[in-house]
């Protein structure tokens, strides 16, 4: 089975924002920017479209499939 990895955390430290923040400009709570980013939740397609968009990079580049 895939498993889901993301380099969200990586991405939103280097940006200096706290997963609160993350969470209020994506229309989340904390806790799901803290599963994401312990590979606990996989986000809908909407979510991780609109994360990727707030770093300017692509979903691939934040969230891809490892088996």
């Amino acid at each position: 089975m895939a498993t889901l990895r993301t380099r969200l955390k990586e991405y939103r430290e280097k940006s200096l924002m706290k997963q609160s923040e993350l969470a209020k400009l994506v229309g989340v709570r904390r806790e799901t920017i803290v599963h994401l980013e312990n590979g606990k939740y996989n986000p809908s397609l909407k979510l991780a479209m609109d994360i990727a968009k707030i770093f300017q990079v692509s979903v691939e580049e934040l969230f891809w499939f490892e088996e």
